[in-house]
């Protein structure tokens, strides 16, 4: 059974998140539906990364099992005739080996978080980006965020809701950058807990703001301790960006 490599661009604006969920629109699920419009399969694409409700992506990968030996490009095209009107976009399908693995396989996820701080509300970046109608100093927060990098417990950065088997992860980069109006802050790891990043970006504007010291960030992380973290960043300026193999 030829097994095939997809990758994925999407909004997440409108879906409950990756994961398929009975009777609510998810990316999966509504991939799965065209998998069987088209061949009249019933196959289930499986991800790299289970993205939440709101949670966009522009790298998502995931791999696809089809009885038939379909020509990639013909899937790609295919997909994105029987995805529409929804915001997904399959930006690549090819051929991969029976024993890959979008989410097993993968060596390291990055993601990149966008806040834009101005007085004003967002209007064309709405859904997609973190709007703070403070100024906020990046440069502390990218020096606060150098204090996470390494193996840690990143209990005080996880969902309650988490099921990853241990809390430790090692957080490869995190850094924070000014574009304009917009902070970027790029994250990477091999893997992540669940709303990690969201929880980092949130602690890591309290430092921005003023509120919060490099210290106090590293306290809240010893303190491994799901009460010490700040306020959790929406899922609207969040980006699955690429998958390493």
């Amino acid at each position: 059974m030829p097994r095939y490599k997809l990758t994925l661009e999407y909004d997440g604006t409108p879906f409950v998140g990756w994961q398929l969920q009975d009777g609510q629109m998810s990316v999966q699920g509504r991939l799965a539906e065209a998998v069987e419009a088209f061949s009249g399969e019933v196959a289930v694409p499986r991800g790299a990364g289970r993205t939440d409700a709101g949670v966009h992506a522009a790298g998502q990968v995931a791999h696809l099992d089809l009885a038939k030996d379909w020509d990639p490009a013909k899937i790609r095209d295919a997909l994105n005739a029987q995805v529409r009107p929804e915001p997904i976009s399959v930006l690549d399908c090819e051929k991969a080996n029976e024993d890959f693995d979008a989410r097993f396989s993968a060596n390291a996820r990055h993601y990149v978080y966008r806040i834009v701080d101005r007085r004003a509300p967002l209007a064309l970046e709405r859904n997609r980006a973190w709007g703070v109608f403070r100024p906020l100093d990046a440069d502390a927060m990218h020096e606060a965020a150098q204090g996470l990098l390494g193996h840690h417990d990143f209990t005080t950065f996880r969902s309650s809701e988490c099921q990853a088997a241990s809390p430790e992860k090692t957080l490869d980069r995190l850094d924070v950058s000014r574009h304009g109006e917009t902070i970027r802050i790029e994250a990477s790891a091999r893997s992540f807990l669940h709303n990690q990043v969201r929880s980092m970006v949130g602690s890591l504007k309290c430092v921005g703001e003023g509120r919060w010291t490099k210290a106090d960030l590293e306290t809240a992380l010893r303190a491994s301790d799901r009460a010490a973290c700040g306020p959790v960043a929406p899922a609207c300026g969040l980006y699955l960006v690429k998958v390493d193999y």
